[in-house]
């Protein structure tokens, strides 16, 4: 028998990840996409609704009429600055609809997979495993925590995989991501500046669709790490992506976060220790650098 997922957010990042994903395997999975808008995947072999997440009564009635054994929620309002600016639009996409998710899902017996951040921390510590105690540094990080606590207090089956720094490829993107806005502004010979005093371990979204697939076959549940295996300066980041492409680091600039003026405050340092996720769910993130030679492939 079909498993049926529903991916919310199907036509993001992750969500188009997703698609391809499942949708390589049509024997074994039945996909159903919710998003804003028409869909911007290119595929129409899957199921598609055009829907208002936060609309609560249209969000139950429409899961209730497909009855998915597994829901995979991948929207969000991610911009940090720009959750600190409408925390009232944060709230109820980060928060609220994930409520309504896990009281559906209670009602309906499907099991919730979440995708969550490294920004629940403070970034003092770094290298965080899934039990160290969070302490979000803005209104962002605070919804994503809330998101995670919600689930936590819930009775239903569900998986929340944390992630850091997101990027890839798919048709029709709505918005861009490091690895893309580094190679294009080298490759147009423009100087850019990167901030050296932030950490992080960037993740390839195939390994993020990966891992929600793994979840779901091995029926995993709790918290999950996801991430590439190797903690760098944002700064350092730029520098990989422009020796996998063959571009001008002259034209990087290291700055400093205080330098920036941003409206959130930003973890000085993340990453993930990934023991759990090696142990539980079977999968061994690779270090970015080798994630870059995959993403490079599938470019060029």
């Amino acid at each position: 028998m079909k498993v049926k997922i529903l991916i919310t957010g199907s036509n993001g990042l992750l969500g188009q990840n997703l698609l391809e994903l499942f949708l390589k395997d049509p024997e074994n999975y039945k996909v159903v996409g919710f998003s804003r808008g028409e869909n911007r995947s290119g595929r129409t072999d899957f199921e598609y609704h055009a829907i208002d997440l936060t609309n609560q009564q249209l969000l139950e009635e429409k899961i209730k009429q497909i009855q998915p054994n597994f829901i995979i929620n991948t929207a969000a309002m991610t911009n940090v600055d720009a959750c600190e600016n409408d925390k009232e639009g944060c709230y109820d996409l980060n928060v609220h609809v994930v409520e309504y998710l896990a009281a559906v899902c209670s009602e309906i017996n499907a099991h919730l997979i979440h995708i969550s951040t490294d920004f629940i921390y403070d970034g003092v510590k770094g290298n965080y495993t899934e039990e160290d105690i969070p302490n979000p540094l803005s209104y962002y990080g605070e919804t994503k925590l809330l998101s995670e606590k919600r689930l936590q207090d819930s009775n239903i089956n569900y998986t929340i995989l944390r992630t850091i720094l997101v990027y890839g490829l798919v048709k029709d993107m709505s918005r861009n991501n490091i690895v893309l806005w580094v190679k294009e502004s080298l490759e147009n010979k423009k100087e850019i500046t990167i901030v050296d005093d932030q950490y992080r371990a960037p993740t390839y979204v195939e390994d993020l669709a990966l891992a929600c697939k793994v979840s779901i076959d091995k029926k995993a549940t709790g918290i999950f790490n996801i991430s590439s295996n190797q903690l760098l300066s944002i700064y350092e980041i730029a520098q990989e992506i422009a020796d996998a492409f063959g571009l001008d680091k002259n034209l990087i600039k290291p700055i400093s976060t205080s330098t920036l003026n941003q409206t959130a405050s930003r973890p000085a340092k993340t990453g993930f220790d990934l023991t759990k996720t090696n142990k539980e769910l079977e999968f061994y993130p690779n270090s970015f650098k080798e994630d870059l030679q995959r993403f490079k492939q599938k470019i060029i």
